[in-house]
């Protein structure tokens, strides 16, 4: 007589999550997802929607009076760009010229308010941003009068007979800066200037004081100090505060229709002309088009080149 075998042990059973700690669990998941509905279905009605209807305008062909219609007439493109190119280099060049002048303005002036300006900062920042609090429109008006023909600036100018050589190099006209080239870039400028500075001083304040009294430690001059320590840490800022400058100012038509001429119209103008005036709607879609890629492509090889690698 054998002795009975013993049952195999059971395994126990897996313990089961209560159904509200997984709906909990689950909500917790579900809530960043959640707080981005405001921002995605913002950037769906008013960036993605624009952008596919002026997309079907670009390829589309007929006029006011007979309607326009969808033929993917792609050579739109082509004859905006072989038309307007003048006035893409024009906004190109404009625009990087008064983004440079913003730097080497903005720079300074970012670089005390973060180290030198004490308690008098935020006094200095108000400012900065103080010409927000007027329009636009209003303070590109206001250099007109500052750059009238019988205005102080323009007779200084001429007194010290900087404008012969402005006029020399076509940047202004006999005695006139107003309906030049210069006064454009000058609007740009002014207009533009407080978006480099704010992200310049963002960058600079964050570097630590203690950095430049190390560098000091090891006998590194005030200059070797800056190029070695302060613009090294500062370059996201003049990364950032470039672009900001740059991308609006490409596209800027108020700066070059009230301080330029007609042979001053930048890209912007063309297509506001195009919209408003012309109501050749595929045209000027096309031209916002050409813009934007262009645009892109320089942003996209500018940030490539201001990696990581290349800001070290």
């Amino acid at each position: 007589m054998t002795a009975a075998t013993a049952p195999p042990p059971t395994s126990p059973a897996p313990a089961t999550v209560p159904a509200a700690p997984r709906r909990a669990a689950g909500r917790r998941r579900l809530t960043p997802y959640l707080l981005l509905l405001a921002g995605v279905a913002w950037l769906l009605v008013f960036f993605v929607a624009p952008m596919v209807y002026q997309a079907s305008t670009s390829v589309q062909t007929g006029s006011l009076d007979e309607g326009f219609k969808v033929t993917w007439h792609v050579a739109t493109y082509w004859d905006a760009l072989r038309e307007y190119w003048p006035h893409f280099l024009r906004s190109l060049l404009y625009s990087g010229i008064a983004t440079a002048a913003c730097l080497a303005i903005g720079y300074p002036l970012a670089y005390t308010i973060a180290f030198r300006a004490g308690r008098w900062r935020n006094v200095v920042l108000v400012l900065v941003i103080a010409p927000f609090f007027t329009s636009f429109l209003i303070r590109t008006l206001a250099w007109e009068t500052i750059l009238a023909d019988q205005g102080p600036v323009v007779s200084f100018l001429n007194t010290v007979h900087v404008l012969d050589v402005t006029s020399w190099l076509h940047i202004t006209q006999g005695d006139r800066v107003l309906a030049t080239p210069l006064a454009v870039v000058c609007g740009l400028t002014y207009n533009f200037l407080p978006f480099m500075i704010l992200p310049l001083y963002t960058s600079l304040e964050r570097i630590d004081g203690r950095l430049h009294e190390a560098s000091g430690d090891l006998y590194a001059t005030p200059f070797t100090t800056f190029r070695k320590v302060t613009f090294p840490l500062s370059l996201p800022g003049v990364v950032a505060g470039t672009l900001l400058t740059f991308i609006p100012a490409s596209g800027d038509y108020i700066n070059a229709e009230l301080l330029g001429s007609t042979n001053q119209k930048m890209i912007g103008n063309v297509i506001q002309s195009q919209f408003l005036r012309v109501l050749d709607y595929p045209t000027a879609a096309a031209l916002s088009f050409i813009l934007m890629a262009a645009i892109l492509a320089i942003v996209t090889v500018y940030i490539r080149r201001a990696g990581t690698e290349e800001l070290v």
